[in-house]
């Protein structure tokens, strides 16, 4: 395998801890893949776009945020012979993709912001269901475009505002009938990127062509505990505000459970919109 890296190291390479988001993915590895649900349809969808979009077969593909490896198995059986890199900053998902993939792939334990790989290193650059935890999405994408060689490409999919609007407006809701206070105590729910915030980023950069789609998906779930517990068992409720405790918390869960079956319940199930943004970009020549 050609050298991809700017620095040497071992087979899986240590990067300093990404702070609470690398935490929580780390913990929850082993059971991540029995609850993805969403996550897994992105992946399907993502991977068609990437064989819509490229007019040749890549040779270095790079996954970032590659999670237990479902994106780069895809493309693994798609182009065989293309050498693939999987780097997240939770070291157990690193581990998990090698487990799954074996030679076929090396993972790399690093920060989306700060990719530890030289200029043009790849023809291609994914991620699925990622860049929404990034705290810096410009600084994501530049690094992702500046390891993507000319007439590469880069293409990615993850969640964007809209995504679990009912929990919001419930939570907000609740919160503030609980409360009083206007609903800001709902300001620890996670803040997703908008379309616009996206588009502004990618037309201040070098790319040749870019295409910036966003679609919705919906899952059913039994109750906002199952939710909940949906979202804490793939390692995102830490990180995205959904869990809590103090004073008041648990009349606010059931407030929220309560407007949520009252608003959108259908047959005593709820619903989940996701909010997907799909960015394809073809980098100049």
């Amino acid at each position: 395998m050609p050298k991809l890296f700017g620095l040497q190291g071992a087979f899986v390479h240590r990067m300093p801890d990404a702070g609470t988001v690398a935490a929580a993915f780390h913990q929850k590895a082993m059971a991540y893949d029995q609850h993805v649900l969403v996550q897994k349809r992105v992946v399907a969808q993502l991977v068609d776009s990437v064989k819509l979009h490229l007019q040749q077969a890549p040779r270095q593909i790079l996954d970032v945020g590659t999670g237990t490896g479902a994106l780069l198995e895809k493309l693994h059986r798609r182009f065989p012979d293309a050498h693939l890199i999987g780097l997240d900053c939770a070291l157990n998902m690193c581990l998990r993709t090698q487990e799954k993939l074996g030679t076929a792939c090396r993972t790399v334990n690093g920060d989306a912001q700060a990719l530890p790989f030289r200029d043009g290193a790849f023809d291609l650059a994914v991620s699925s269901s990622v860049l929404q935890w990034v705290g810096d999405l410009s600084a994501a994408l530049h690094e992702m475009r500046r390891v993507v060689q000319p007439g590469g490409h880069v293409s990615l999919a993850f969640f964007c505002h809209g995504t679990l609007a009912e929990l919001q407006s419930c939570f907000r809701d609740a919160v503030y009938l609980r409360r009083g206070d206007g609903g800001q105590g709902a300001s620890r729910l996670h803040s997703f990127w908008t379309v616009d915030d996206v588009t502004s980023i990618v037309e201040r950069m070098d790319f040749k062509k870019v295409v910036v789609t966003a679609e919705s998906e919906v899952d059913w779930y039994d109750d906002l505990h199952s939710l909940l517990r949906a979202i804490k068992n793939i390692g995102a409720g830490s990180v995205s505000g959904g869990s809590g405790g103090g004073l008041g918390w648990r009349g606010i869960l059931q407030g929220a459970a309560r407007l949520y079956q009252e608003r959108y319940g259908v047959n005593g199930r709820i619903p989940a919109t996701y909010k997907v943004l799909y960015l394809s970009a073809e980098t100049g020549v």
